[in-house]
């Protein structure tokens, strides 16, 4: 494995060093979108930079600030924080229009992402969206909180809460939910001007299929394709489902050179 490349984000203070790499090859290009917790060396992101390597086709991964490989601590992390890093990989290590793939939270990244590109050089040529967790900081964490935990959370700036995927509890911080809120996209209609397929399990434990489904109507207008893994988890791991994001990238954009 080569060691990444780094690009800085930010000024003063909020600079970090944001470490990516490109699987060389045409386009239009793949740009994975990771998950919260989750980084570019994740099975998912590897396929997809192995399935470049023999397909040809250009494959950029990176890790968010606090994740992976990249400087900045995760309790600083909010969607705009690690939105401004997407765009920033975008603009300054992409060519062309890309094909985004988001993955849980890297999906309500690429929604806000493309929106942001709309009518620009590098706007989206398609979305890949794997258990998109558009709002989930609203409408999957802090709805579902008790009373105690959002009293912690808004008194002392954070909850430490157990995780299924690693033995140490995160941080879920003020600052994440109250930035969240600024970024909300299914509150109202969403027009992306681009092909979007959504890949759901339907046993995910941590997006329900039915807030993928309200995800579809709010992109009404888009040409979206819904496929339900019935007994898919959150991870959508398995060499089936591995299979099956590939197919999908396939389908939104044929190689170029």
């Amino acid at each position: 494995m080569s060691d990444p490349l780094f690009l800085d984000v930010g000024e003063g203070a909020e600079r970090r060093a944001i470490a990516w790499r490109r699987q060389d090859g045409g386009g239009p290009e793949v740009v994975w979108l990771g998950g919260f917790r989750s980084d570019m060396q994740a099975t998912k992101a590897t396929h997809l930079s192995e399935w470049g390597a023999r397909a040809g086709r250009a494959v950029t991964r990176f890790d968010y600030s606090g994740h992976g490989e990249s400087g900045g601590h995760f309790s600083d992390g909010t969607i705009g924080r690690w939105l401004d890093e997407a765009l920033a990989i975008i603009a300054g290590a992409v060519a062309g229009p890309p094909i985004l793939v988001g993955s849980s939270m890297g999906g309500w990244i690429a929604l806000l992402a493309a929106r942001r590109l709309a009518g620009t050089p590098k706007a989206p040529a398609g979305l890949v969206l794997i258990a998109p967790a558009a709002d989930f900081t609203e409408r999957l964490m802090w709805a579902a909180f008790p009373t105690d935990v959002r009293r912690e959370v808004m008194e002392t700036g954070f909850w430490l809460r157990p995780s299924a995927y690693s033995p140490e509890p995160y941080p879920i911080t003020r600052g994440l939910i109250e930035d969240g809120r600024r970024h909300l996209v299914l509150d109202a209609g969403l027009a992306l001007g681009c092909p979007v397929h959504i890949l759901q399990g339907m046993a995910d434990p941590d997006v329900p299929w039915q807030h993928a489904m309200l995800l579809t109507e709010r992109l009404a207008s888009d040409d979206v394709t819904v496929t339900l893994i019935k007994d898919g988890d959150h991870r959508l791991s398995r060499p089936q489902d591995l299979d099956k994001l590939v197919e999908a990238v396939e389908g939104i954009a044929p190689a170029t050179a």
